[in-house]
């Protein structure tokens, strides 16, 4: 008796996962959907805020190159004493 109740529950089971395959391929689409595009916004975020710091690097090069090329003419000059003496 066991065994025909189990299968009775298993083919119930069964036949209410059939009556629900719809509903739960519309709710797997919709959160494919959502991923996909939360995952195409999160790339383009990416992409515009790489664009954005290096546009803010360019701006800035007028005041980064001089500073930067100070910095090595100071250091090939203090390289230079330290290895005379």
């Amino acid at each position: 008796m066991k065994t025909f109740l189990k299968v009775l529950i298993i083919i119930a089971l069964a036949i209410v996962a059939v009556k629900l395959l719809p509903l739960t391929l519309v709710v797997g689409g919709l959160l494919a959907a959502g991923v996909a595009l939360l995952a195409v916004i999160g790339v383009s975020m990416l992409a515009i805020g790489t664009c954005l710091g290096l546009g803010l690097i360019a701006l800035l090069s007028p005041l980064w190159l001089p500073v930067l090329a100070l910095i090595g003419i100071v250091m090939l000059v203090k390289r230079h004493n330290r290895s005379v003496a």
